[in-house]
């Protein structure tokens, strides 16, 4: 059973990250007026740079379960607790809650400590 909570986390994180990916491009970098031209362009691959690295995080989650490392699995789990929970934080700080993003990166950090 905690096999299928990590990597159902792994499967939530890639859900989350494709939907913040998708929501940069469609809804926040379509409105925001950003100058000089070559500064929007950093602040968007910033973005989607943390999209790439969410992914990769779900994918070692869903990963972990497989490895016949029980210390790798520890340090998967802790790492990206560590990152997804200071995600969902920063989130919910940054929106005052009205965000389901927060929700959706806590949903990830809980299943991943379940599965720990």
């Amino acid at each position: 059973m905690r096999d299928l909570l990590l990597q159902c986390s792994g499967v939530v994180a890639i859900a989350v990250a494709l939907i913040h990916g998708v929501l940069g491009e469609t809804k926040v970098f379509a409105r925001a007026r950003i100058e000089p031209e070559r500064l929007r362009t950093l602040i968007r691959l910033v973005w989607q740079a943390s999209t790439v690295a969410w992914i990769g995080g779900g994918v070692l989650l869903i990963a972990a379960p497989w490895m016949d490392s029980e210390l790798a699995r520890r340090w998967i789990v802790i790492t990206m607790v560590c990152v997804f929970g200071f995600s969902a934080v920063a989130n919910a700080w940054a929106t005052r809650g009205r965000h389901f993003g927060w929700m959706a990166l806590s949903a990830v950090v809980a299943m991943a400590v379940a599965g720990y």
